[in-house]
């Protein structure tokens, strides 16, 4: 199950004046299902406008609503293993995104197996929280205790060329669980949970 609280934790910090995303990477995808396009850039050095509309974009996965449209799911340790979905996430993390090669990788990996009625966008987001550290009285501390690296999918279905609307599914990676991230686990959104992207599951390597 996922702590709401933990979630509000990050989200709270999904403002212009707050963020710590570094980078943000993506593609477009036609709806006959073909590559339109990509771009890996600093997250900063786009305009503020832009980024607060992709802020919102990523905002809407960990501020749905948990264990309902937002779910937590465990990686079976037969998927942690060289070539799979598992190593790819954190391969892409560690990097932070700044593989293009890696990037591909998984843009392809999602369009073999995703169903869309119209254009989207594959959203991936890099993000670098500093989690302050707390006092005996659970009293937040201004020095970093540790750091939570993380990734954030959204995949949108486009209004316009270019331009992606709200999320139809995404996840977080690894899942943020008391303060600490598990790579082990993942949390996975969808937005219509009667007509969810099962498919999703099935490209992670979770299964349904």
């Amino acid at each position: 199950m996922i702590n709401r609280d933990d979630m509000l934790e990050l989200t709270r910090r999904m403002t212009l004046s707050r963020t710590s995303i570094t980078r943000i990477a993506g593609c477009y995808v036609d709806r006959d299902g073909d590559f339109e396009g990509s771009f890996n850039t600093n997250f900063l050095k786009l305009s503020q406008p832009e980024r607060a509309k992709k802020l919102e974009l990523a905002k809407a996965i960990p501020f749905s609503a948990t264990n309902v449209n937002l779910k937590d799911y465990e990686f079976p340790q037969s998927v942690q293993k060289p070539g799979s979905m598992w190593q790819l996430l954190m391969a892409m993390k560690e990097c932070g995104l700044k593989n293009d090669a890696l990037m591909d990788t998984f843009y392809d990996t999602v369009m073999e197996s995703y169903h869309s009625d119209s254009g989207y966008a594959i959203l991936v987001y890099h993000d670098c929280y500093d989690i302050p550290a707390k006092a005996s009285d659970k009293e937040r501390l201004w020095e970093s205790e540790s750091v939570f690296e993380y990734l954030i999918c959204a995949v949108c279905p486009l209004v316009s060329e270019y331009e992606p609307g709200k999320p139809e599914c995404g996840f977080l990676f690894p899942a943020f669980v008391d303060g600490y991230g598990e790579p082990g686990r993942i949390n996975v959104f969808q937005e219509d949970v009667k007509r969810p992207h099962g498919e999703l599951l099935d490209i992670l390597g979770l299964g349904r």
